[in-house]
């Protein structure tokens, strides 16, 4: 039976909480994608998350909270990444820092690191969530691991609705890519995961960001897995056209089977990625996918789509 879904009433979001604090499981919205939310300080509840999803639990969690002073009670900030917290939260920034030597989230949820990965989404019902729990959430995607990001609470049911207790209903994401995540940990800090915060924008605060290679059995943070965010079709990337048998998944003029943006707008794309790969998905083995400037957000996407396309 697939958990009931909800809009965002007073009385839902209460009920959302309670779930959370007796253990349970709530899909909740981010202006990124739909997280699958678990009371971050329960191991257990972890634990079903992780069964839920699939997931390595070597692969550790972002935990979501609701502004910079919970964040401060989970983490230690660098002068540096706190100025990036203080001009990007709420926002899809994601920050990995030292953990607080008060900590609350469990060490399951950091796959025993002695880092923690935190955000402040600013989505309306997920900050209601926040503020009515009263404290950190994990919320990875509320998908299979490895799996296409939902955007819509729809994804989410058909995901992976018979293993979670309930899921919020607040609309399509605005972003449609996760968050933007740096390893502010050190003086100079490295962009772990590309994502729906413009690079240039970092960069003005705290220029000079590495980007590491990726070690797929030890990641660091989410998304860092080299096969993930895929459908079961095939893609070939960077395609000028289809080939027979396959679907063409398009960006700017042009003819095709769906358009990521018909003008070429990279914010368009990027809240269009996901959504559009499952509706192909559903329809076809093989998709051919347009080449994506891989500047701006055009790199998150990209990212994505190499990952997705990892066999």
């Amino acid at each position: 039976m697939s958990a009931p879904i909800l809009h965002p009433t007073a009385e839902n979001i209460a009920y959302a909480a309670a779930t959370l604090s007796a253990g349970g499981l709530v899909a909740m919205p981010t202006e990124t994608v739909y997280g699958l939310a678990a009371n971050a300080s329960d191991a257990a509840a972890v634990a079903k998350l992780y069964t839920a999803k699939g997931r390595p639990r070597f692969n550790p969690l972002i935990a979501h909270v609701a502004d910079l002073e919970m964040a401060c009670q989970q983490g230690q900030f660098r002068t540096d990444a706190l100025a990036l917290a203080e001009t990007f939260w709420p926002g899809p920034l994601t920050l990995i820092v030292d953990t607080a030597p008060g900590i609350t989230i469990c060490d399951l949820a950091r796959a025993g690191l002695d880092s923690v990965a935190l955000r402040v989404p600013a989505h309306p019902v997920a900050q209601a969530l926040l503020n009515a729990f009263g404290g950190p959430l994990v919320a990875p995607s509320a998908n299979p691991s490895g799996q296409i990001s939902p955007t819509t609470a729809r994804h989410v049911a058909t995901d992976i609705g018979d293993r979670i207790d309930l899921i919020l209903d607040g609309g399509p994401c605005s972003a449609g890519i996760e968050s933007t995540i740096i390893d502010a940990r050190g003086e100079h800090p490295a962009l772990l995961r590309p994502g729906s915060l413009d690079p240039a924008g970092i960069a003005a605060i705290w220029p000079g960001l590495t980007r590491p290679q990726d070690n797929p059995d030890a990641p660091q943070s989410p998304g860092q897995l080299l096969r993930h965010y895929a459908p079961i079709a095939e893609l070939r990337l960077n395609a000028v056209h289809a080939e027979p048998g396959e679907a063409y998944l398009g960006f700017g003029p042009g003819t095709c089977d769906l358009n990521l943006s018909p003008t070429g707008d990279l914010s368009e794309a990027a809240a269009n990625i996901f959504a559009m790969l499952r509706a192909l998905d559903g329809e076809h083995t093989r998709i051919a996918v347009a080449p994506i400037p891989d500047t701006g957000l055009g790199e998150a996407i990209n990212d994505r789509l190499t990952r997705a396309a990892k066999v």
